[in-house]
């Protein structure tokens, strides 16, 4: 009898076209690829030189969402030259390569792990790889996804494959109710703060257990971007009945027989019982808290009603410096209570939290209430559908008059690409992944966390539990 193989093995197994040797490299065949103006235009400059076509047209989409504007009016103009030009160019390669293009003015257009799956473009079972590193977000849907590299990009696009090493197996499951407050950001905060930036590097993460079974789609995709913070080169979920439900339908997804066809072969997903995996971590979601960030990595984080660690306490030098680097990027000092630390910006978007769940959080949160007088807030679509939706369910009209700004969709200050960039110095509470030093602009200072909490950050003028209001 062949051995329990976990739901990883078994996307590498049926996606392997050869072994290339014993150390665990094959030859890996992709399903789909997302493409975008930022990361792809040396990989179309290649093909061009080398007058090689693309393989497989259709297995690739692009969108435009890293360096355009988003504000409130949107046309195809973008004033700064390199980002038209990057944007110009992606248009110019989609149309010479046949690949289809959800460019600035397309009803389609958003941030690509928004769009992908609300387009069907992503479905269990397949493997995914593009050139961002939070692909793993596709892995709440059963898929398996990855972030590659440019020269990566170019092989894919040519051959529909790339040479992929094998990696080391996770299982992270999180069992028990969350509590009032806590959402599904903070499971995988939680998580990257237990386990370190670096303690998923070379595994492949799969999340389970009842509480993951209780959370939506959206709320599973979450988790599954982030998880990349903890270094983990994929994260996926075994795909049940929600995400056959939120697949149903979608433009791009497998209708009538082939529906039916899919749904057979999507219910084998999952990994066997007794299957082996290489690391084990449990989380009891009882005993999770509201979660934010307090330096410059998102592992150096605590519940809302912690203090700041000193970095003295820290027995490795070498986390030791990091720590103290941070607090001094930071402006803040061992032992402050997180809870009343003054923002000036607030931020709710990105590929992990601007989908239409988190904007409806948001707004559960605002009620009647205004924006403190002291705050820029500002909440960016994760896509024009996103847009739309919360405009039809009267979600901007609250956002607008507690004194939010209702942005078009794109990436914006998630990683400052475009001029959504803060001033130096400037403190945000973000609903993003990345707290990197000037992420979001040189000099500023990022506070991760739910969009539920920024909303509540943004209101009270500085960092608070939302279980308290």
């Amino acid at each position: 009898m062949s051995q329990p193989r976990t739901l990883y093995d078994k996307h590498i197994d049926s996606h392997t076209v050869c072994t290339l040797d014993d150390a665990g490299h094959v030859l890996l065949y992709i399903d789909r690829q997302v493409l975008n103006e930022y990361t792809s235009p040396q990989a179309f400059s290649g093909l061009r030189e080398s007058t090689r076509p693309v393989w497989r047209p259709s297995a690739h989409l692009a969108v435009v969402d890293h360096v355009n504007p988003t504000a409130a009016k949107r046309t195809a103009e973008i004033a700064d030259a390199g980002g038209a030009r990057q944007v110009a160019y992606l248009a110019e390669n989609c149309r010479d390569f046949g690949i289809e293009l959800f460019d600035l003015l397309d009803r389609r257009q958003g941030i690509e792990h928004v769009v992908a799956p609300e387009q069907g473009f992503i479905l269990p079972g397949m493997v995914v790889a593009a050139g961002d590193s939070h692909t793993t977000t596709y892995g709440a849907l059963g898929a398996f996804g990855f972030g590659i590299g440019t020269s990566e990009i170019e092989h894919l696009l040519a051959s529909q494959t790339l040479v992929y090493k094998r990696l080391k197996s996770m299982r992270v499951s999180v069992d028990g109710e969350l509590q009032p407050g806590v959402v599904s950001k903070d499971i995988i905060m939680a998580l990257i703060a237990q386990i370190g930036a670096s303690g998923a590097t070379g595994y492949a993460v799969e999340f389970c257990g009842s509480c993951i079974d209780a959370l939506s789609v959206e709320a599973r995709m979450t988790v599954c971007n982030m998880a990349v913070e903890a270094g983990a080169r994929g994260a996926f979920m075994a795909p049940d009945q929600k995400v056959f439900d939120y697949l149903a339908n979608r433009p791009m997804a497998p209708k009538g027989e082939r529906w039916q066809q899919a749904l057979s072969s999507w219910r084998q997903l999952r990994s066997d019982p007794g299957a082996h995996f290489d690391r084990e971590i449990r989380i009891d979601a009882a005993q999770l808290h509201p979660m934010v960030t307090w330096g410059t990595s998102p592992d150096q984080a605590l519940g809302i009603d912690g203090h700041i660690p000193a970095p003295s306490e820290q027995a490795d030098p070498i986390l030791r410096q990091d720590m103290q680097r941070a607090l001094d990027y930071m402006g803040l000092e061992a032992g402050r209570a997180l809870q009343g630390i003054r923002i000036d910006h607030a931020f709710i978007g990105s590929c992990t939290n601007a989908r239409i769940e988190d904007l409806r959080q948001v707004a559960e949160v605002i009620g009647s209430r205004k924006v403190a007088s002291h705050v820029r807030a500002m909440i960016v679509p994760g896509s024009t559908a996103v847009r739309e939706q919360a405009e039809a369910e009267g979600l901007a009209r609250q956002f607008i008059e507690a004194g939010f700004e209702w942005r078009q969709s794109g990436c914006s200050m998630c990683l400052a690409m475009n001029d959504d960039v803060l001033p130096p110095g400037a403190r945000c509470a973000s609903s993003t992944n990345r707290n990197f030093e000037g992420r979001q602009g040189a000099g500023a200072r990022t506070h991760l966390m739910s969009p539920a909490m920024v909303a509540a950050a943004a209101i009270a003028g500085h960092l608070t539990d939302i279980r308290s209001l």
